[in-house]
């Protein structure tokens, strides 16, 4: 097990920073990472999270989706990433079928967290999910809670679609994102929602709320690596935003989009949903 690269240097953020950084009303820049060389450059530029998404299942591997990655995919990936983190909060996510009970949630999770080096899991879900996240809460395991957009389950909600445009949609969120904070989640995580139903459930919890897609009333925002530089193949979603071609280099890229996720110039509302 990694035991050394879970060593909380001097200045990292953690839980309570990001809380805090809710409190003062500073934003939260958040990227993707699925290897160490992209992880030192993302963390260099001073991004807060730091998230080894499944996403990794379609940028990295060509799969169409999140499903076929796997346990071991995302523990290799994690502790990869792991090595090139200084300061930024590492999180994990939870691969399709991983947390099915509280008790291989468990199992699983303390893999991310011993092998891999990951200071947080995040897992899609609703509020059926909340003995899982209470039982890896319970243990002293942070978790992020994904809600809207799930693309682990994009088979049963009829693709990468926009959610929570229905009232009866938008209800049913607001309540999941209030039942997971209930159980432990330390974070929810909006993706493809409309930014007035972000800013309800925003205003509803207490935790740090990070959209992709969900609008600029939350508390931070994430986006996939690759789609900043520009490497993403085929339709790029809406809420993308090429930072490459301007900047000139990665790094220089990567430092852009912090920099706008910090004096809330990104995301316009091009970027979000009515």
């Amino acid at each position: 097990m990694v035991y050394g690269s879970m060593d909380h240097r001097a200045g990292s953020v953690s839980v309570v920073t990001l809380r805090k950084m809710r409190g003062e009303g500073e934003p939260i820049a958040c990227l993707t990472a699925y290897d160490a060389s992209f992880a030192r450059l993302v963390d260099a530029a001073g991004t807060d999270l730091v998230l080894v998404g499944d996403t990794l299942g379609m940028v990295v591997q060509g799969h169409a989706s999140t499903v076929p990655v796997t346990m071991d995919d995302m523990v290799y990936h994690t502790r990869l990433v792991a090595r090139g983190i200084e300061r930024a909060l590492l999180v994990a996510d939870m691969p399709f079928l991983s947390y099915t009970t509280p008790e291989v949630a468990l199992r699983n999770a303390g893999r991310l967290m011993q092998e891999a080096g990951a200071r947080m899991v995040k897992l899609e879900g609703t509020g059926d999910q909340a003995a899982i996240v209470a039982a890896l809460s319970g243990n002293g395991i942070p978790v992020c809670a994904h809600l809207g957009l799930r693309p682990q389950a994009v088979e049963k909600i009829g693709g990468f679609r926009l959610q929570g445009r229905k009232p009866d949609e938008a209800k049913q969120i607001l309540a999941d994102a209030r039942e997971l904070e209930r159980a432990g989640a330390d974070i929810i995580l909006l993706e493809c929602v409309p930014r007035e139903l972000a800013a309800q459930i925003h205003e509803a919890v207490a935790v740090p709320v990070i959209g992709i897609g969900a609008g600029a009333e939350v508390d931070g925002q994430i986006l996939v690596l690759y789609d900043i530089l520009g490497i993403t193949t085929g339709r790029k979603p809406r809420f993308a935003k090429n930072y490459m071609d301007a900047a000139g280099s990665v790094q220089a890229a990567i430092e852009a989009y912090v920099r706008e996720v910090k004096n809330r110039a990104y995301p316009q509302a091009e970027h979000g949903f009515d």
